[in-house]
């Protein structure tokens, strides 16, 4: 198939990014490649969660790591968990080869630096889409110790929507009153939801729980 030749079968995209610019080129280079395409853009984890629970057969994600609502990878833990059969692709310009490595043990599909060029970004999207893994040319997997941080994925993965949106909030610093406001729910909601995040993290605190949810942090 020539590289510049458009896809006539249909997929369902969500872009979930929280810059617009970006979010444009990126359904660009979508539509470029896929013209019939059904594309949903988010710029919040929140918007991507109910575009995920609304669009049960979405093609693929492209999630940028910096997203309003997550905390470093657990946005991609977290879809991975809950719908493991849509694959997700990180797009983000902190492509260095850590984090690019920490993707991939995350679950990620593929990453695309955020300087690839639209054709670039459309041929990776075409690469995943067939099954395979799409990363840079020359990337190169570096050896990282991510076993702390790998059990905390594990842990992240076994979350409730709900106790997932705590956590996250937890991690930004906000106390029980904030996010109960931010959720629309009781402190009584709010507390029994951190409780059990705490029991299964093994922590017996708020700042503990900040503390293990760090270790998914991506440092800019």
């Amino acid at each position: 198939m020539n590289s510049t030749a458009t896809v006539q079968t249909s997929h369902t995209f969500i872009i979930a990014d929280d810059h617009p610019l970006f979010r444009t080129a990126l359904a660009q280079a979508v539509s470029t490649r896929f013209e019939h395409a059904a594309i949903h853009q988010a710029d919040t984890v929140d918007g991507l969660q109910q575009l995920l629970s609304h669009n049960p057969s979405v093609s693929l994600v492209l999630l940028d790591l910096h997203m309003p609502g997550a905390q470093g990878f657990s946005s991609l833990i977290h879809i991975c968990a809950c719908y493991p059969s849509t694959p997700v692709v990180i797009v983000s310009a902190d492509a260095t080869a850590e984090v690019m490595t920490r993707a991939l043990r995350h679950g990620a599909a593929g990453f695309i630096p955020k300087s690839c060029s639209l054709e670039e970004i459309s041929t990776a999207v075409t690469d995943i889409l067939n099954g395979g893994q799409w990363m840079p040319e020359n990337f190169s997997a570096v050896d990282i110790d991510t076993n702390n941080e790998e059990a905390v994925a594990d842990i992240l993965a076994t979350l409730t929507p709900q106790q997932f949106r705590v956590s996250n909030l937890i991690g930004q610093g906000l106390l029980n009153k904030q996010i109960a406001y931010e959720m629309s729910v009781t402190e009584a909601t709010v507390k029994a939801h951190a409780t059990e995040i705490y029991r299964k993290l093994g922590v017996n605190s708020r700042t503990q729980a900040v503390l293990t949810l760090q270790q998914l942090d991506v440092k800019s």
